[in-house]
């Protein structure tokens, strides 16, 4: 009993709204439009304000503000790849999911990380945001096809997208410039004087990877040579497999543009195992500069994406999507990194 009473003389020690107003010298009112972050206070009061809060230590109370605001600062994460695609073979993403979390978290949101890798899923997230729970929604969805993105739309929650959705959904996004960053690769390809340039595409329903093998055939368009593709599903076996595919259908090729770096990686092994030299026999690129494109033997040169850069950038497009700001999409530049293997 000592305890519990000690803990609501503690509560009530707590500063309120009007102390802090006191503190100030200002109405309740303005106090109320600092802490909710309206714009119609100037920032000479803004800066007392804010003074008083720190000098006295007040706490918002998030609940009667949520009610106040019609906001509840939660944002939803939201991942529709089952994670054996997105992240398994993907060093780079959780790095992705980190840092989009790190902007939202330093923006004052909290973050829920949600899986809709399943129609269940879907729906569960779909409800979850048709619900008010969530302010608005950053989703990671590869696959052009993927139902989730216009379903969310249709709700009137904000949301954007981490990477480029499929026709039918009319969201923003963040996304890299693949079909660039193929041709660049192409190009410096055909530069060292590589005639016969075979692709390893990822899975058709990946809207990367197919921009990226669009860029791959937009580069050859105009050299007369024709296009030899294999398909892969991004992982380093699907790689070696694919390699495997093209030997057979053109052993005369002298170059490969892949289209991820873990299938880039498995098409050297085979490539070196088969006997072919590399760069001198068979050159190969991959796409998107992971750790290990460094340290394969020869290094891989690759095309960069911006990862981290991208993910940002989504969870800045929607913090402005928030502040009212316009929906506007971002596609970022990608970089061709030139190693040995060229």
């Amino acid at each position: 009993m000592i305890r519990h009473n000690g803990l609501h003389r503690e509560r009530a020690r707590r500063p309120t709204l009007e102390a802090v107003a006191a503190r100030a010298g200002v109405s309740r009112s303005t106090v109320s439009r600092v802490i909710n972050g309206e714009g119609t206070v100037s920032d000479e009061f803004r800066a007392i304000v804010m003074n008083a809060v720190n000098e006295l230590g007040y706490v918002p109370n998030s609940a009667a503000r949520s009610l106040v605001t019609r906001r509840t600062d939660s944002i939803a994460l939201v991942v529709s790849d089952p994670p054996t695609v997105a992240g398994a073979d993907d060093p780079a993403f959780s790095a992705v999911l980190r840092s989009v979390t790190r902007e939202l978290e330093e923006a004052g949101k909290r973050v829920t990380l949600m899986l809709a890798d399943s129609a269940d899923g879907r729906l569960r997230v779909e409800r979850y945001a048709a619900s008010g729970y969530v302010d608005g929604v950053v989703l990671v969805s590869s696959h052009g096809a993927d139902p989730l993105p216009p379903a969310l739309a249709r709700t009137g929650v904000p949301v954007v997208l981490l990477g480029r959705p499929g026709a039918a959904a009319h969201v923003p996004y963040a996304d890299v410039d693949d079909a660039g960053g193929a041709a660049a690769a192409v190009a410096h390809l055909l530069a060292r004087g590589r005639r016969r340039i075979a692709a390893i595409s990822g899975p058709p329903d990946s809207t990367a990877s197919q921009a990226r093998l669009g860029g791959y055939r937009e580069g050859l368009r105009d050299t007369g040579h024709r296009s030899i593709i294999a398909i892969g599903d991004l992982t380093l076996a699907s790689g070696a497999d694919a390699m495997h595919q093209l030997l057979r259908d053109d052993p005369a090729l002298d170059a490969v543009f892949v289209a991820g770096d873990p299938m880039a990686i498995g098409a050297l092994r085979v490539l070196i195992r088969s006997g072919r030299r590399v760069p001198e026999d068979v050159a190969i690129v991959g796409f998107g500069d992971i750790p290990a494109a460094s340290h394969t033997v020869p290094a891989l040169t690759t095309v960069c994406t911006p990862g981290v850069e991208q993910a940002r950038t989504a969870a800045r497009l929607l913090l402005r999507h928030l502040d009212g700001g316009p929906a506007s999409s971002v596609i970022l530049p990608t970089e061709l990194v030139i190693r040995e293997s060229t």
